[in-house]
């Protein structure tokens, strides 16, 4: 087959994506209304707490947040959803509103014919968000819960392009021409997808460029901590099928890192790995 559907489906999301009127797909509409009340400057967390209760998923997600290793050091308990808003961050919330929205896609009929691809997909964006917060609190001067969410959101184009896919049946009998153009193309349709959606310029180009070789001393911003925990999570974690892609290079965590340094810096984010894996993916 050529690659005219591949075309095709480019062509729409460019239309789609360049109207003045974007029409957001279905199972981003909680991530879409969260970021919409971010944006009120005098949003309190009452409000938010009012917001996130209609969605009984993300209220339990929210409220496990904020009972995990990495959010409650104390290991106090937290059953009231505006005390688990409180402790996690209005800025966490986002994250878990695209947590909810990823689940819900995953979990719908239209995703069954990519469901092994789909779900190593959620796998590593579970790892590459939680690598994140983990070298950002560990390394850096960014908010923790910018990165996390910032390794969330980094390969939104492959679900993006997944859910659209779907809706070729020529498409879905090519695994080949299906990886190429999710491989070619995802951070593109990401960069365009969350642009759209009104968030900062600095996320764009860091979920845009994340794929893209970065020469660097030391992990000290955003794209850095992004490329570094994306290239970490492909060792054991990565989406791409083995029989259309060369294997992960981690030749460049090896150059950042000594085996005494990374070894360390690896089992002591094990628990935050582990913790937020747990609050933010599988059922609730």
């Amino acid at each position: 087959m050529s690659n005219q559907i591949s075309f095709r489906i480019l062509e729409d999301i460019a239309r789609d994506l360049s109207s003045e009127m974007v029409c957001f797909p279905t199972f981003l509409d909680i991530t879409f209304r969260v970021r919409t009340a971010l944006k009120k400057p005098d949003l309190t967390i009452e409000q938010l707490g009012t917001l996130v209760s209609a969605e009984p998923l993300m209220s339990t997600k929210i409220i496990r947040l904020a009972n995990s290793a990495a959010m409650n050091r104390s290991g106090r308990v937290i059953a009231d959803l505006n005390r688990a808003i409180a402790r996690v961050g209005m800025e966490a919330v986002r994250s878990v509103s695209f947590a909810v929205a990823m689940e819900q896609l995953l979990n719908s009929k239209k995703m069954a014919p990519f469901e092994a691809l789909s779900r190593r997909l959620w796998e590593h964006s579970m790892h590459v968000a939680a690598l994140s917060r983990v070298l950002a609190r560990r390394l850096t001067k960014i908010s923790p819960d910018e990165a996390m969410f910032a390794g969330l959101v980094h390969d939104i184009g492959v679900f993006y392009l997944l859910s659209r896919a779907a809706n070729f049946p020529d498409l879905i009998a090519d695994p080949a021409e299906l990886h190429q153009l999710l491989v070619q193309w995802h951070a593109d349709i990401g960069h365009a997808l969350l642009a759209a959606m009104g968030l900062p310029e600095e996320l764009l180009t860091v979920v845009q460029e994340h794929e893209l070789e970065h020469v660097f001393d030391t992990v000290g911003t955003l794209a850095e901590v992004l490329f570094v925990a994306n290239r970490l999570a492909n060792v054991q974690h990565g989406w791409r099928d083995d029989a259309y892609s060369a294997p992960p290079d981690a030749a460049v965590v090896a150059q950042l890192f000594a085996a005494d340094e990374l070894e360390p810096l690896l089992a002591e984010s094990a628990d935050d790995v582990a913790s937020l894996k747990a609050a933010l993916g599988g059922q609730a």
